[in-house]
């Protein structure tokens, strides 16, 4: 089983920034995807940012030139840097991880419990 634990949520105003972090801890091979996720009240999860293995990043636009997705492969961890929020970036946050349990085995995705990010005034 694969385990991700978010953290860094909370509540900034308009303009200001923020950084989540999210661990994955268990039993597996590999992780080859992680990413973020949101979802908005009344609106479907979406996705704001991944990255490979490899570092090679993946960004919506709407986030694009104000958020920064990293990672550490060594402590399975994946950051999400977000500068000049918006209110309309208030959202519950998942973090997301493409896993390979066992040595040529198919990928599974996992998530975890999310943190919410409220950008208010």
């Amino acid at each position: 089983q694969v385990q991700l634990v978010e953290s860094g949520g909370g509540l900034v105003q308009p303009g200001g920034s923020l950084t989540l972090s999210c661990g994955a801890s268990g039993t597996f091979f590999l992780i080859y995807t992680m990413g973020w996720y949101r979802q908005a009240p009344g609106k479907q999860r979406e996705l704001v940012a991944t990255i490979t293995r490899g570092a090679n990043t993946n960004y919506a636009d709407s986030v694009k030139g104000r958020f920064t997705v990293s990672r550490d492969n060594a402590k399975n961890t994946v950051y999400l840097a977000m500068n000049s929020l918006k209110p309309e970036d208030t959202a519950v946050y998942y973090c997301n991880a493409r896993v390979i349990i066992r040595s040529g085995g198919v990928s599974s995705d996992y998530w975890g419990q999310g943190t919410q990010v409220t950008v208010s005034s």
